[in-house]
């Protein structure tokens, strides 16, 4: 049994502690958002915010982040009223597939939030997501457009 801190809810989640904490967010609390893509936190598929950070989870033990504060995508929108990154998403229409959107918005939402004003080389470094569909242009057009948008 592991206690976890999802998107602001505490639930109490029946399962090893050792299981990937991406599978506890998709198969035992359903929210599934995350994705799952190289199960090696290589591609950025899985990116929740820890505490605030941008971390794979398909690697880190559920059992290892008990009593810090998770979010997932579901968690980053008000209601039906969008973050400015999700909005400059949308606006420049950056998703092909769609599949590793939510975990570079992961991505680019901590990385606002840590530098409000980044730089490309800022960009490269923080969202180091792999797109299949090569959206990486589109990815920091949008970004430097919602470090532009007001909050």
């Amino acid at each position: 049994m592991v206690r976890l801190t999802i998107n602001g809810k505490t639930q109490d989640i029946d399962v090893d502690p050792n299981t990937p904490l991406l599978w506890v967010i998709r198969e035992q609390v359903g929210l599934t958002g995350t994705k799952y893509g190289c199960g090696v936190a290589q591609c950025g598929a899985c990116t929740v915010h820890l505490n605030g950070a941008a971390v794979r989870s398909c690697m880190m033990p559920a059992g290892s982040v008990v009593g810090q504060k998770i979010t997932t995508i579901e968690g980053l929108a008000k209601g039906k009223t969008l973050t400015k990154v999700q909005a400059a998403w949308v606006k420049h229409e950056v998703p092909q597939c769609g599949y590793c959107q939510c975990g570079m918005i992961m991505a680019a939402t901590a990385l606002l939030a840590a530098k409000p004003n980044p730089t490309d080389a800022d960009i490269d470094a923080a969202v180091t997501n792999i797109c299949r569909c090569g959206t990486f242009q589109e990815v920091r057009a949008a970004i430097h457009d919602a470090a532009k948008a007001k909050a």
